[in-house]
């Protein structure tokens, strides 16, 4: 274990002296503060509680001089064992490690508490050690980009996304959430109270247009990451692409989509056939008539106008959707991020050993990420997901549930919400149980909300123009779809075609019709 950690040293030895190096051909000294470095690590010996303000500061990294690096190492090795910090005790643990002699032997310890009184001002100190620390990287950074620039061999596209990933793992180590007291948050908590107060239709996050998924969401709220998961063919593009058309054209909220599996144009063109309500094959090949093009042009107005931001980076790694969504988050305060789909995503290399490691747990890292992504931006971010084929070997209706979600576990367990889509017809179930139709009708189901209740959500699915809306009761010859359910129980009829049952995602029994109406499956 020390053979390792004594690499690691000298590792870490040789890239500082490459970068004094780079420092001594630019003719000038790297930024550092190595007397306010002693003044840290002598108030870190003096006072046995002056560690935890600066903990969460600090890495060893963050000194200049080697010595004081291993001095800080040998005191954060004491911190994590739970011993006692003072001049013996770190005296003795670098004799332990064998790195006595490299930081200047005991004396020099011992003049480290010389040099400070008190450790009153630690915390302050020690932002000056971090700011020249991360000065120094940035000139290392750039130094090295400057010096693969010249090189002729060198793909400029690489070059760009590596000195972007260098640049944002500094800002990611060096710079974190502060704690904030009860009284701030108390204050912030009740503002939103009053403004949701204020929203007579229940909404408090971004719209879905959906009347009935909206009262059950409340919203798509933020810093939540929402995962839409079906077998292919259920329409996961189409739905999204009609939450998001309704977020930005109906409501004017900023959204991006991110489709690595469509180009932009193809998306566009769904779009542009759910907005004019024409068929998506006569938009595919042109074949429009004089007022289909007229209905067109007039239909797509505001589409054109819409605050929607498309991204059909192939193969786009989780380093870069971050920091494209930190720039449109800047530039256009984007309110909705939309991905599609999951499984497509490549994860960060340097984390999964360059792309040889376990399948699931670089999608594990990407979930984590995306979670982390809507946290940060406190935008909710939904993410479409494949269901394995566990879906069509079942019996039954094949309604899917929470186990069927495709190649980790984890994605249930970082997402807030796990809603299914879910078309019978598309398994040949011509009539549901109470013997209505299913052509045209889709559920979403829930499956999962960590922050509300388990339902699904009757809508409207139209192929021809590939898009969701809300279900439309009124069945041919009158009939409505409402008569046929029960009234009781969970299910809730209301105007303007809003239906909602209690979720069976994870029932064992999901074919057997409930007594006493407590449910109205499809």
């Amino acid at each position: 274990m020390e053979k390792g950690k004594s690499a690691g040293t000298r590792t870490g030895y040789k890239a500082r002296l490459g970068a004094t190096n780079e420092f001594a051909q630019l003719g000038k000294l790297p930024p550092q503060a190595t007397d306010l470095e002693e003044a840290v690590l002598g108030a870190l010996m003096l006072e046995k509680d002056a560690l935890t303000n600066v903990i969460d500061i600090l890495r060893p990294e963050s000194f200049y001089k080697e010595a004081h690096k291993e001095i800080y190492e040998a005191i954060f090795d004491l911190f994590q064992a739970s011993e006692p910090i003072d001049i013996l005790t770190v005296t003795n643990q670098l004799r332990k490690t064998g790195k006595i002699e490299i930081v200047g032997g005991p004396y020099y310890i011992t003049q480290l508490t010389n040099r400070v009184s008190s450790a009153a001002n630690i915390e302050y100190h020690a932002r000056i050690i971090v700011e020249m620390s991360i000065k120094r990287e940035l000139i290392r950074i750039s130094s090295e980009i400057q010096k693969e620039a010249y090189e002729d061999t060198n793909d400029v596209f690489q070059l760009l996304d590596r000195m972007e990933q260098s640049l944002f793992e500094v800002s990611e180590s060096n710079i974190r959430k502060e704690y904030d007291s009860m009284k701030n948050i108390m204050a912030t908590a009740l503002e939103e109270i009053q403004a949701r107060k204020e929203h007579t239709d229940g909404l408090t996050g971004i719209p879905s247009g959906l009347t009935n998924l909206d009262r059950v969401t409340s919203g798509w709220q933020k810093s939540d990451l929402v995962i839409i998961a079906a077998r292919p063919a259920m329409g996961k593009t189409a739905f999204v692409l009609s939450v998001l058309r309704n977020a930005a054209v109906d409501h004017g909220h900023a959204c991006a989509i991110f489709s690595l599996e469509m180009s932009s144009v193809q998306l566009v063109n769904r779009l542009i056939s759910g907005e004019a309500e024409l068929e998506s094959e006569k938009i595919k090949k042109g074949n429009l008539a004089e007022h289909e093009w007229a209905q067109l042009v007039h239909k797509t107005a505001n589409l054109t106008k819409a605050p929607i931001f498309i991204d059909d980076t192939p193969g786009l790694s989780i380093l870069e959707m971050r920091a494209k969504c930190r720039r449109l988050k800047q530039q256009h305060d984007i309110q909705l991020v939309v991905i599609d789909y999951l499984q497509l995503m490549s994860g960060d290399s340097s984390k999964s050993g360059g792309g040889g490691g376990n399948r699931e747990q670089e999608i594990a890292s990407i979930s984590r990420a995306m979670k982390n992504l809507a946290k940060e931006l406190n935008v909710p971010v939904i993410a479409l997901s494949q269901l394995s084929r566990a879906v069509e070997t079942r019996g039954g209706d094949k309604r899917p549930m929470l186990s069927d979600l495709r190649e980790s576990g984890s994605i249930e367990q970082d997402a807030d919400m796990v809603m299914f889509l879910y078309r019978p017809e598309y398994y040949g179930i011509t009539q549901d149980e109470n013997g209505m139709p299913t052509q045209g009708v889709g559920e979403v189901i829930i499956a999962k909300h960590r922050n509300g209740s388990l339902e699904n959500v009757a809508l409207k699915f139209i192929g021809k123009y590939t898009k969701f809306t809300d279900l439309d009761f009124a069945a041919a010859g009158g009939a409505t779809y409402g008569n046929s359910f029960p009234t009781s129980g969970t299910s809730e009829f209301e105007s303007g075609g809003a239906m909602t049952f209690q979720s069976k995602a994870n029932s064992d029994t999901p074919n057997l019709p409930s007594s006493g109406g407590e449910e109205a499956p499809f």
